[in-house]
């Protein structure tokens, strides 16, 4: 894996980016069908036998004959129903490693009982994802859009099964995509009462008011969410992730670039001007293809913001998993990194 990228400036492209770097017409009737109903995204429910009926946050209705058993996903939406019991049959997005290892948005799923239909943004294998017989395929979606389906081969890929997808952006915060996640996980037979599912919840809870008692015995702590490319640092407005809005809610006081790129996400500073926002923690973008601190050491700029001289980088989960178990983890190290931290700004 090269040690360094350049992103493109867009906010789908800079979304991407965390990835590792480097048809068959006869299926297009197996599933079902969508249709809009604007229900409210509710689920219809998950009976054990008979119709499966799911409104996704795109509003369509996902229908099918029985619950769907060969369910492929977008990596990080298939390690959020693995968390809760929900197996996939295929997966696409950054999965593994350069060296073979699993990428950090597959979570603790065991990478090699999966299919990988696509490692990198852009990249998805039409004829292994109709070989999987696929009943439904699951994403998350920022903009409308399906997320990681590639726009080249989406009419292909949507042919082949109906898709569902959980809404991670716009006015979307944490606490509403991890609840719709676990809506989806349990209409596909995920049990919420089993003890993990409960702990996981009131884990997250507590986490939760972890931040919000550190945000008070803390106060005045500047937080700077940033990525770091060969040649650019991003720093990113904390209002159109759902991770970030809701760290917000939890009293997270965040520095707001003024200069917002093309599509509102976040402003792209060269690396003289890195030190544009002065801030005593930073949030540094963890995902695959973007350079982490110890790579980040050759940059002059980057040694000398307050919050890198104190030590005060906390790893941002750019993407998270959508289980209360992983966002109750991502919690508890934001607020560590709160509570520890020293104003420096």
């Amino acid at each position: 894996m090269p040690k360094s990228r350049s992103f493109p400036l867009s906010r789908r492209g800079f979304i991407a980016a965390g990835g590792a770097l480097g048809l068959v017409a006869a299926l297009a009737a197996c599933g079902g069908t969508d249709s809009a109903k604007g229900d409210g995204g509710k689920d219809k429910g998950s009976a054990a036998s008979g119709p499966w009926t799911f409104t996704d946050d795109l509003k369509k209705e996902v229908s099918l004959k029985a619950k769907p058993k060969n369910i492929v996903a977008f990596t990080g939406t298939a390690a959020a129903l693995y968390d809760y019991g929900i197996p996939v049959k295929g997966v696409f997005g950054p999965t593994k490693t350069a060296d073979g290892k699993a990428d950090v948005q597959a979570g603790s799923m065991d990478i090699s009982k999966v299919e990988i239909l696509g490692n990198v943004y852009d990249e998805f294998n039409v004829e292994k994802y109709a070989a999987l017989q696929p009943d439904l395929l699951v994403t998350n979606t920022w903009d409308g859009s399906y997320w990681y389906v590639p726009e080249a081969s989406k009419d292909k890929i949507l042919k082949l099964a109906p898709a569902a997808a959980i809404g991670v952006g716009g006015d979307v915060s944490m606490d509403k995509a991890l609840e719709r996640t676990a809506d989806l996980a349990k209409s596909l037979g995920a049990d919420m009462n089993a003890k993990a599912a409960v702990d996981g919840k009131a884990r997250f809870e507590a986490a939760a008011a972890k931040v919000r008692e550190a945000t008070k015995a803390n106060p005045g702590i500047k937080v700077l969410v940033g990525s770091g490319s060969a040649d650019l640092f991003y720093a990113s407005t904390p209002d159109t992730s759902a991770d970030l809005k809701y760290f917000k809610s939890l009293g997270v006081e965040f520095v707001t670039p003024e200069k917002l790129d093309e599509g509102g996400f976040f402003e792209s500073l060269s690396w003289e001007n890195a030190g544009k926002y002065k801030a005593d923690v930073i949030l540094l973008d963890n995902r695959t293809g973007t350079l982490q601190p110890e790579e980040l050491k050759a940059k002059a700029t980057w040694a000398e913001l307050p919050a890198v001289k104190a030590g005060q980088i906390t790893p941002r989960v750019t993407e998270p998993i959508y289980s209360y178990e992983k966002c109750a983890q991502i919690l508890e190290d934001l607020a560590k990194g709160i509570q520890n931290a020293k104003k420096v700004s």
